[in-house]
């Protein structure tokens, strides 16, 4: 059953009018799961610098705000794992309180299957609060694919991100494709860009500054097997991102 799901997704973020953003896990994610029977414990803490100020759709502004997400995942089997998301905001004007949950059951092609590159899925369901993100219960479907050869590491997240409460409700599915590419420049650390992107609906694209696009400069470090960071600094490029951010994911295996 796994083979045919996998198999029969294929490519298909969510604002309206200059909607401010999330940004509380800001990862592009690779096709490998968490080994079965263990659990990997994330801290995601995001500082916006330079970001919005004022309230749209009802949501509070971004600016000098921080974001600390505690993501748990543990493995199940070789191939499927689940998260658990408790996203959290400090800022000062009432913009500190525990914004929503979010869980993540993931799907990943086998080895067994021999396949050139990594696949994977991942579909994410969860509330937050309207003062934190205008749309107040979303669905995420997350395909992975990546591969490494040599120094070269790539990641594509074509994303498709569903409103079921909120100003995109009636929108349906909105692309949001996430890009990761990284060299490995010692055997402890690997540097290059990451691309965060939402564009609007497949063939009814949003006017380009309602669109989201924000790069990021990311550093990722291999210290241990058991241990995982990723650090970055990020710049907005349209009037619906918010123009600079950083972010730093610590992560722990047991």
């Amino acid at each position: 059953m796994l083979k045919p799901l996998l198999l029969s997704i294929l490519f298909i973020a969510l604002f309206s009018n200059l909607r401010a953003q999330d940004n509380y896990e800001i990862q592009v994610y690779g096709s490998e799961t968490v080994d079965s029977g263990h659990t990997m414990v994330e801290l995601h803490s995001n500082y916006t610098s330079n970001g919005s100020t004022t309230v749209i759709n009802g949501q509070l502004p971004t600016n000098h705000v921080e974001h600390e997400t505690i993501e748990i995942t543990h493995g199940w089997t070789p191939w499927f794992e689940t998260g658990f998301y408790f996203f959290n905001s400090l800022g000062n004007d009432g913009r500190t309180a525990y914004v929503g949950s979010h869980i993540r059951p993931r799907f990943r092609a086998p080895e067994d299957w021999k396949w050139p590159v990594g696949v994977s899925i991942s579909f994410e369901f969860g509330f937050q609060k309207a003062a934190f993100s205008a749309n107040t219960s979303t669905l995420e479907i997350r395909p992975i694919i990546d591969k490494k050869w040599g120094g070269w590491y790539i990641s594509l997240n074509p994303t498709l991100d569903q409103s079921f409460a909120g100003p995109d409700q009636n929108r349906g599915l909105i692309f949001s494709p996430n890009v990761k590419v990284s060299y490995d420049i010692s055997k402890v650390v690997a540097i290059g860009p990451e691309y965060y992107g939402s564009t609007g609906p497949f063939f009814h694209y949003d006017p380009i500054q309602q669109q989201q696009h924000q790069i990021f400069a990311a550093v990722d470090l291999n210290t241990d097997p058991n241990w995982e960071f990723n650090g970055g600094f990020g710049l907005g490029l349209t009037n619906a991102t918010d123009k600079a951010i950083f972010k730093i994911i610590i992560g722990r295996r047991f």
